[in-house]
Parts: C-alpha cells; structure tokens; sequence
C-alpha cells in the first residue's frame, strides 16, 4: 500500500482540516494517508502584526509547506485557502476545492449592534479592522494573534468581542461561540475563506487526478473568481479586500469590497460572469473605475517602506 504524506501547520485546527481531506477522500484501498506538521514562519511569532512581519503578499503560513512539498518531504499540502498567495510556485499545482465550509466572518461576544459605545474588538485583519471602522466607527480596535481558543479567551480579560472565521470556530466544534454570522454584503470575507487548499506537485498526475475527483465544481468555481479579483488587485493578507462568489446553474456571481484603514472610505461592486478568472478581473476592472487603487496604494506605501528599511 503507497503512503501519501499529508502536511499542515501545526495547530490542532489545522490538524483537524487534514482529518477534514482524509475522511472526504474516503478510503482507498491502494492508498494510506499520514499526517505530518509542518512549522510555519507565521506559527514562530504569534505576537506582532501579520503586515508588520512581511506577510503583505501572503505566504507566511504557506512558504515552509511549499518548501516540504518541492522537496518531496510531503506529498499533499493542505493549507487555509485564504492564507495562499495568488501567484503559485513553479511545479505546484492545486487540486479542485473540496466542499467548502461556512465562509463569513463571525462576532464573538457581542452583536454589532448590541456593542456598547466605544467597544474593544479584538481581530489581527486588516481587512476586517477597515470593515469593522466602516460600520463602528466608534468602536476601538485591539489587535490580537494566536490560535482560536487563546483569542476568544480575551473575551474573558477586557474585550467586548472578537472577529473569528466561522469556519475555524465550526471545525473545532466552537459554534456556541458565535453571537452573530456577520453580513456579506456589508462584511465581505477574505478572498477563499472556509476553503481548503489542495496542493501537490505537477508531476504528480496520478494523484492529482484522485484528488480531482472528489473536489465540488461550484466551491472551485467561487474561489477562484474571488482570488482572480484578489491577484488583479495585487492583493494580499494585509490588504483590506473583502470578496464573495456563489455559483448556481454555472453563472457566478461575484461581490467585492476594498476599504481604507480608517473605515471612511469604501468602494464595492457586484459583477456575474461564467468564467471564473474573467469574472474576478471583471469586477477588479469595475472596482478601479471606483477608486480601489488609489485606497491601495495609500496601504501598500507604509509597507513598501517597512520592508525597504528592514533589507
């Protein structure tokens, strides 16, 4: 019997998306799946901002597990969609999405309109500091790291709420945690969250072709529309885009967000397509015509200007 070594990040809600693969794939006869962890430079340091390590671009929960797979040391990464850089390496391809899972942004604690005047919210996201200012402005924003009990757990010493995937908080059994499922029309999610991405090497066609087999054509249809938008935008995970797709008798339809740090200034489109990658660039198009750029721009430049001081 082949073993298939399957690699993650180290946390037991990564752990549990692996279980997530291997209990969908069913059982294969010729085939034995063995986890392995992988530690990520995003796991190291689990305190300073994600824009002020360099993850700008994305990769700082991926990068040591594409490394892993191009060495052939793991046979399957799986990793969070939404942490995946738009841009894959030479000689890795990923497989269809498997079912996605619950894709929105949950409020831990509190409703949004049950926070008092002037509530601490904990979340480490640009994207969702800039759409929760949008809509609380008043509300003081408190940046927090770390896996999902130890932040809800800050609940517990001085914050009103916090900003959690309902994915993460449904796989590891916290649905009682979630006070409100917040609203994609006002709160876009990230660009493939609740997805897990699939990935092996090109070379690979046999299992490539397995794992194919068993990914759902609409979820694989949605993700990609919203990351076409996001690569469009030269987005990334401290970027404040915000995007969902749902697909129905093949036609997409793709909603997007792109808001300022400050919350004060917002633009957002909605675009339906068939084409995946044509319907994202679509409503990229559509959002720069409204001013996405120059909202980008004005986040990208701090940043550009961190890492050059740091070489």
């Amino acid at each position: 019997m082949e073993t298939v070594i399957v690699g993650a990040r180290g946390s037991r809600l990564a752990q549990i998306m692996v279980r997530e693969l291997i209990d969908h794939l069913g059982s294969c006869p010729v085939v034995a799946f063995k986890p392995r962890s992988v530690m990520t430079d995003g796991d190291k340091d689990r305190k300073t901002a994600l824009r002020d390590l360099g993850g700008g671009a994305g990769g700082l929960f991926t990068t040591q597990l594409e490394q892993e797979l191009l060495a052939g040391r793991i046979d399957i990464a799986v990793h969070s969609l939404k942490d995946l850089p738009t841009a894959p390496p030479d000689g890795l391809v990923l497989a269809v999405t498997p079912p996605r899972a619950d894709p929105f942004d949950a409020l831990c604690g509190s409703t949004l309109a049950g926070l008092r005047l002037g509530a601490r919210v904990g979340t480490g996201s640009a994207r969702r500091v800039a759409q929760l200012k949008a809509l609380r402005p008043d509300v003081e924003v408190v940046p927090i790291r770390g896996n999902v009990p130890p932040r809800l757990a800050k609940l517990k010493t001085g914050l009103d709420a916090v900003i959690l995937a309902a994915s993460g908080l449904r796989r590891l059994g916290l649905d009682d945690a979630i006070t409100e499922l917040l609203d994609p029309s006002l709160f876009p999610p990230s660009p493939g969250q609740g997805a897990l991405a699939v990935q092996v090497r090109a070379s690979e066609h046999e299992l490539l072709a397995m794992l194919n087999a068993f990914g759902d054509p609409d979820a694989d249809a949605a993700v990609k529309a919203e990351r076409a938008l996001l690569g469009e935008l030269h987005g990334g995970c401290s970027v404040p885009v915000g995007a969902y797709a749902t697909r129905s008798d093949d036609v997409l339809t793709l909603s997007a967000q792109v808001t300022s740090l400050d919350g004060q200034q917002r633009v957002s489109g909605t675009v339906t397509g068939t084409d995946p990658v044509a319907t994202g660039a679509q409503l990229a198009r559509l959002l720069r015509d409204r001013g996405a750029d120059a909202i980008l721009d004005a986040i990208r430049e701090p940043i550009e200007h961190m890492r050059r001081l740091r070489r």
